[in-house]
């Protein structure tokens, strides 16, 4: 009879060898998946329009032995993309991951919501973002494996009245990302939607989250997740063997209800 298989013991550099890029990398999840992947041994690629933050972590990067090459610029412009995409690629001349992580958040519904606010936020979080997915996508079907990496929101898996429309643009990219899975997967390449909780970061002061509008409702849910939490999971997920394939995953605090 077959003996069963054994346990394979974790290589504490799993990803060496590979590269990685990371949008929105300048604070909170982009900038702990950058650490993560750095640690896993992957030559990291970092994004975001605050080239200081970039330098800072480029430093912290390369002195604990990482490779490290930043591209500075914003994530929903499309010549940054290009310049990202193809940097990434001609430093190693492979593109083995993206994590797609840049985005805006907003609070309010359809109708509560900061209407002038709507388009800066949609072409980020979705035309950026699947621009983004769309160019590397491409290359890594070129070399038969990748995993790109897209970073939704329980917001846009349970749609919250409260988050209307910043939920709506995680469903939109959610979908497209399952939609580029079916078309790319045949080629050997992986995406995957990771759809977090409530993370605490500088995301929420940005968004325009207050102790109104947001604190009060999420007090009841006790300790809330941290950059860590998701970027441990994204390195786990890229660490899987090729023919395993975490599509969709999410993480909320173990007190969070809703949504």
């Amino acid at each position: 009879m077959p003996q069963p298989a054994q346990p394979l013991s974790p290589s504490p550099r799993p990803l060496a060898g590979k590269t990685a890029v990371i949008t929105g990398a300048s604070a909170g999840i982009g900038w702990a998946t950058a650490v993560e992947l750095a640690a896993a041994g992957a030559a990291v690629v970092i994004n975001a329009r605050r080239e200081d933050r970039l330098n800072e972590l480029a430093r912290q990067l390369s002195e604990s032995g990482a490779a490290v090459k930043i591209v500075p610029g914003d994530a929903a412009a499309s010549d940054v993309i290009r310049q990202l995409v193809e940097e990434s690629f001609a430093w190693h001349q492979r593109l083995d991951i993206v994590v797609v992580n840049a985005g805006r958040g907003m609070p309010g519904g359809v109708l509560s919501s900061d209407m002038e606010k709507w388009r800066a936020m949609v072409e980020l979080n979705v035309l950026g973002a699947a621009e983004l997915m769309r160019l590397a996508g491409a290359k890594m079907v070129q070399q038969k494996s990748g995993d790109v990496v897209v970073l939704g929101s329980v917001s846009g898996h349970n749609i919250s009245p409260f988050s209307g429309m910043y939920g709506s643009t995680k469903w939109a990219i959610t979908a497209a990302a399952e939609a580029m899975r079916r078309e790319v997967c045949g080629a050997g390449v992986r995406v995957t939607t990771i759809m977090p909780g409530i993370v605490v970061s500088e995301f929420q002061a940005v968004a325009g989250y207050t102790a109104e509008n947001f604190g009060k409702g999420v007090a009841k849910f006790g300790q809330l997740l941290e950059p860590v939490d998701i970027a441990r999971a994204i390195a786990f997920v890229v660490a899987q063997p090729q023919h395993v394939h975490i599509n969709e995953l999410v993480i909320r605090p173990t007190g969070q209800d809703y949504p």
